[in-house]
């Protein structure tokens, strides 16, 4: 198999490259590298168009790209992911987070309908005033068991706010007293999000947050605490009643949880009828995936774009821009699904990797980033690839002159990216001149709903697959990020050595 990856890659190593502008002088070129995914609900059809035309893809990159999946065996793990089978190779279990959608194999998928319906009857019964009044929950988690809740929070609840929910991930004393000071005690729940229940940031905050009730006269502060763990029995020794533990399956990863009991705060913000729209959402992208092969698999044919600039282009970046004020949190979101999914240096088989894995991703909210970071886009020595995002319909019910320039900045940029130019008067100032040729990629949503922020996180997540596969990488372990807690913990505990420079700063912060 390493012999036909390997002529494969030889074989879109030797393509000619061709400019944005040639590429557009062959007729059907934006139906040919654009696809919706759709879905249905009782308002009709919606969906979102996935615009890959103003990449580099041509049919013969295309047709290179489909034969070095073909060599990868992407069918095959595509099919020992969705079944359940241990795709997860280090850790040996598999990744279930589609099986919380609904797809998957059948016990996984019962296992999280059980653990769905648990979570819904403590969410109702909390609107319902079963555990007193509720305003507010301060929802204590680190990475995916934040970042996920916070995007959706933030995202879905600018119309629609049952209870007001703040996320806390960051050991800083800063963060949670944020959330403190925006929250009456009297009428607060604590989530405490972790899947080992021993993470020490999370912890810690807890402990904080228990302490902040019991100040501020709460009798019994534990019992406002509901644990999103996979490891309830440690929710339990920690204190927690049973009834308000909702557990997740060991095989749904951090950054893959949103779907699980990690989404309780977006369920207790907006409604379980909005978080169920969120999974029918990811659903309809999870069958599009499952259903569809070579560059009709959009997610696929995603990776195809992203394989080509990290890995015959030499792009070390990907930006991704949010034309929609309520996707702020998206490019963070993508940061942390990317780059701890794929930004290894090992294969599966633990031998070193051959090429680039992961691109650093990075990214803002338009208008904002015309205004900064565009400059370098535009007419820096960097090739970047860039992902814009944006919604139809708007988001807010001002002058519909708001939204009409929102969108056409949008498209304006994408544009200028492939035309280029020079805005001086006789076209001969270098200053002035746009060298073009640089690719984008538009995702165009109908609209900007619980069920397409379901539809484009899942999208993401089967990008990144599809890439883990075409890069021989395994996506579902993250040892990168123990090293550094570990040598904390060696801190804390005393007696280590460490190389000089840390040893200064420790002594000079009072801590050696």
């Amino acid at each position: 198999m390493t012999d036909r990856i390997d002529t494969a890659w030889n074989t879109l190593g030797s393509l000619p490259q061709k400019t944005l502008q040639q590429l557009f002088e062959q007729d059907g070129r934006v139906e040919a590298l654009s696809g919706r995914i759709e879905w249905s609900s009782e308002e009709g059809s919606s969906g979102i168009l996935f615009d890959w035309s103003k990449t580099h893809l041509s049919d013969d990159l295309l047709d290179g790209f489909e034969t070095l999946a073909g060599a990868c065996d992407f069918t095959s793990k595509r099919a020992a992911l969705l079944a359940g089978e241990h795709i997860n190779v280090t850790e040996d279990r598999a990744a279930t987070h589609t099986a919380e959608r609904g797809v998957g194999a059948e016990p996984a998928v019962e296992e999280a309908v059980a653990l769905h319906a648990r979570m819904r009857l403590l969410v109702e019964a909390i609107h319902q005033g079963a555990l007193g009044e509720v305003n507010h929950l301060i929802h204590i988690g680190i990475g995916g068991s934040a970042l996920g809740p916070a995007l959706a929070v933030d995202a879905l609840t600018r119309d629609l706010k049952l209870v007001d929910v703040h996320v806390v991930s960051n050991i800083d004393g800063v963060a949670l007293e944020q959330a403190f000071d925006a929250c009456d005690p009297a009428t607060t729940m604590v989530a405490v999000a972790s899947k080992t229940f021993t993470t020490i940031e999370t912890m810690t905050n807890a402990q904080s947050a228990l302490k902040w009730l019991a100040d501020n006269g709460v009798s019994d502060p534990s019992g406002r605490v509901v644990a999103l763990t996979a490891s309830p029995e440690k929710a339990v020794e920690w204190g927690v009643d049973e009834t308000r533990i909702l557990p997740f399956a060991e095989s749904v990863g951090g950054r893959y949880s949103i779907w699980s009991s990690i989404g309780f705060p977006v369920a207790l913000a907006v409604g379980w009828d909005e978080f169920e729209a969120m999974l029918a959402g990811a659903r309809a992208v999870d069958e599009h995936f499952r259903d569809n092969d070579g560059r009709d698999n959009l997610c696929l044919r995603a990776a195809f774009a992203d394989q080509y600039y990290t890995r015959l282009r030499g792009c070390q970046t990907r930006a991704v821009f949010a034309y929609d004020e309520r996707l702020g949190l998206f490019p963070d979101y993508l940061q942390q699904l990317e780059m701890e999914s794929n930004g290894k240096r090992v294969l599966t088989d633990g031998s070193p990797v051959t090429g680039p894995t992961a691109p650093i991703t990075w990214g803002g909210v338009g208008t904002d980033a015309q205004h900064a970071v565009f400059q370098l886009l535009h007419q820096g020595t960097h090739l970047i690839p860039v992902d814009f995002i944006a919604s139809i319909a708007p988001g807010d019910a001002l002058d519909p002159a708001h939204h009409a320039i929102l969108l056409t900045n949008c498209f304006a940029q994408g544009a200028a990216l492939m035309a280029g130019g020079n805005m001086a008067g006789d076209g001969k100032d270098p200053a002035r001149a746009f060298p073009g040729d640089r690719p984008s990629a538009t995702m165009l949503c109908d609209d900007l709903d619980a069920t397409t922020l379901g539809a484009l996180i899942a999208f993401h997540e089967h990008r990144v697959f599809a890439n883990a596969v075409l890069m021989g990488i395994n996506p579902f372990d993250q040892f990168g990020v123990e090293l550094g807690k570990k040598m904390a913990k060696d801190i804390e505990a005393g007696g280590a050595e460490f190389d000089a420079s840390t040893t200064a700063l420790l002594a000079k912060a009072g801590l050696g």
